[in-house]
């Protein structure tokens, strides 16, 4: 790989993190409605942890996964709209390489953030130290992955003035595959105290979305830009 290819991937990250930096509320705002749907969720189901640990992995999933789809809207609108993300097309370097950038930095400022705070959620939902592993694990491997999904649909979306519903809609069911394996993981621990079977597949599913999801994105990106 050459050398400018990683100081212009370096350069989109720097420029990500200081716009998180100058947005950090705005930013923030995906770990507050996580923390704040699973701290309901005993006040609205019951606070008995025979009743809290069975559901615990689902409802903490199907949060993180909300909380993630929740900035992705975002995610290349700002770009679009002063002109930067024209300047990214026509830039020497590949598209999909520069977007991988602005994902990943989307991820560790929304899905790293969710899965390190899930161990004391889970704690708080009476779920086992075992448990608590194997989300932890499952979610480091499937919040890369839906933001890097999230993305196709940002990009698809980006030049519509409500795109938040039909970002939504184009998403959601390429996130079923990662809900059930993830949530179906720690069930699967807990019955045969293995989830690697769960974990493989997550795997495969992150290591296909890793070069294909900023393709497919950057493609998107182009049609939108010209369309």
């Amino acid at each position: 790989m050459h050398n400018s290819a990683l100081v212009a991937w370096g350069a989109i990250m720097r420029r990500e993190m200081l716009i998180i930096g100058r947005h950090q509320l705005e930013w923030m705002n995906p770990l507050f409605f996580f923390v704040l749907v699973i701290t309901l969720l005993p006040l609205a189901v019951s606070p008995s942890a025979e009743q809290l640990a069975p559901i615990a992995p689902g409802m903490i999933w199907i949060a993180a996964l909300l909380s993630v789809m929740l900035g992705m809207d975002g995610l290349f609108r700002s770009d679009f709209e002063d002109g930067t993300l024209e300047q990214m097309v026509l830039s020497s370097q590949s598209l999909s390489w520069l977007v991988s950038a602005k994902v990943v930095a989307y991820w560790l400022v929304t899905g790293l953030p969710l899965t390190l705070i899930s161990p004391l959620l889970g704690m708080m939902l009476s779920m086992s130290s075992e448990n608590i592993l194997t989300l932890f694990l499952g979610l480091l491997l499937g919040t890369l992955s839906l933001c890097l999904i999230g993305a196709i649909g940002a990009a698809l979306t980006v030049g519509l003035r409500r795109g938040g519903v039909l970002l939504a809609l184009l998403v959601l069911p390429l996130y079923v595959p990662i809900l059930i394996f993830g949530a179906g993981a720690v069930t699967t621990s807990a019955l045969t105290g293995s989830a690697s079977g769960q974990f493989a597949l997550m795997g495969a599913l992150l290591a296909l979305a890793l070069p294909l999801a900023p393709l497919a994105s950057a493609a998107a990106l182009k049609i939108s830009i010209n369309g």
